[in-house]
């Protein structure tokens, strides 16, 4: 951990040299590679870099888009937007269950390098959990922890009881996180830093031509595949349809992942695929009646804090604790248990304009107010002990 005399500066405290700082993800989340959790440590990384820390990703060769972590980018070091990234081979020859994959050249690079402090996630993933390893005591975990059977494994609990310290996205996430390991965590530094969002503006008008599309529509950006919730989005959505045949209602998705259209909607469903251009999926999402989210497994709905930015409402799954708090806190949007839920929640948003507007404003005021770079920062840096340069 980073511990400053009074009086001294970070430099001064550390030999003359900045704070160095070594984030370690299995991924980063460029040249075709995705990931929430990935997206947030490099996020997490920008924020230390601007407050003068000397920062280096260290990550694998892989982008993971073929499920085997093939190394199919060149390892070496390079330079992405004055940051420093690292890229060791992966060893995905274990591939089966918990741990996912190893990368023993980031270890050993750990291992013999002089770090400050090092910051590792998600948990999951046994590169980080080796990470959290190599340097006991000094890793900051930041978890995206979910409840789930994998989070009751014994290499997990380990690696929370060897980690230095914990930087949550929410408070359900610490609460669980704290239930579930209890003194490894409870008596240790702790944050809830979240993800920085710098505020945007978006065009809705902009948002429907993009959609190729004058009616109203819901979205969803991400992953398309069961844990994300999307084949439930697709059927309900199907089943508003056939309940509603005076409204055509479009659904609009841009990620990547299989998408099973139901009988009767192919004409009705968007597929825009992987829009990895910021400003047009913003766009998209401003001209949207609602973002549609039914994930149950999440640490922080970053795409929620992206809707509310473009000034719209979510609809979230009651059964995901954390989008459903997240969105009682901003006041951002509505949430469903069932189709009935979820079939009222539309009407109710689709009749009534200015509720619907009204739940976008404050969600973008919460999200202002609470995942403003300057906020989490301040935040992150209170954990590390990091003042800025």
């Amino acid at each position: 951990m980073f511990v400053y005399n009074d009086g001294m500066n970070e430099v001064e405290a550390n030999g003359g040299h900045p704070p160095r700082i070594a984030v370690v993800s299995p991924r980063l989340p460029l040249d075709g590679a995705i990931g929430g959790a990935e997206t947030l440590l490099l996020n997490l990384s920008r924020l230390l870099v601007g407050a003068g820390c000397d920062v280096t990703f260290l990550t694998t060769c892989s982008t993971n888009r073929d499920g085997k972590w093939t190394n199919d980018i060149p390892e070496g070091e390079s330079l992405f937007d004055g940051l420093k990234v690292i890229r060791f081979p992966a060893d995905g020859g274990r591939l089966r269950g918990l741990g996912d994959v190893e990368c023993p050249g980031l270890i050993d690079h750990l291992t013999s390098s002089s770090y400050d402090g090092v910051l590792a996630g998600p948990y999951l993933f046994g590169l980080v959990m080796s990470a959290v390893a190599a340097v006991p005591g000094r890793g900051f975990l930041v978890p995206c922890l979910h409840d789930e059977d994998n989070a009751r494994e014994a290499r997990v609990k380990e690696t929370f009881k060897m980690a230095g310290g914990f930087c949550f996205n929410t408070p359900e996430e610490r609460a669980l996180a704290i239930r579930l390991y209890k003194g490894a965590v409870a008596d240790k530094p702790m944050c809830v830093a979240g993800f920085a969002m710098p505020d945007f503006e978006a065009d809705p008008a902009e948002g429907r031509r993009l959609a190729g599309t004058d009616a109203p529509y819901i979205i969803y950006c991400g992953r398309r595949e069961p844990m994300k919730g999307t084949p439930l989005i697709i059927d309900y959505w199907a089943a508003f349809r056939e309940c509603h045949k005076d409204i055509d209602l479009k659904l609009v998705l841009t990620g990547i992942g299989n998408v099973d259209v139901p009988e009767g909607c192919a004409g009705s469903l968007i597929d825009l695929g992987d829009v990895a251009d910021e400003r047009k999926r913003h766009d998209l999402m401003a001209g949207a009646v609602a973002f549609c989210h039914a994930s149950v497994n999440e640490s922080l709905g970053i795409v929620l804090l992206e809707s509310w930015l473009a000034r719209r409402p979510v609809l979230v799954h009651a059964s995901g604790e954390v989008l459903r708090e997240q969105t009682k806190r901003a006041n951002g949007g509505l949430w469903f248990r069932d189709f009935a839920d979820f079939n009222e929640c539309l009407e109710l948003l689709l009749r009534d304009k200015h509720l619907s507007d009204a739940l976008g404003e404050a969600g973008r005021s919460f999200t202002l107010d609470e995942y403003s770079p300057s906020a989490v920062s301040s935040r992150l840096m209170a954990l590390l002990g990091v003042r800025g340069i």
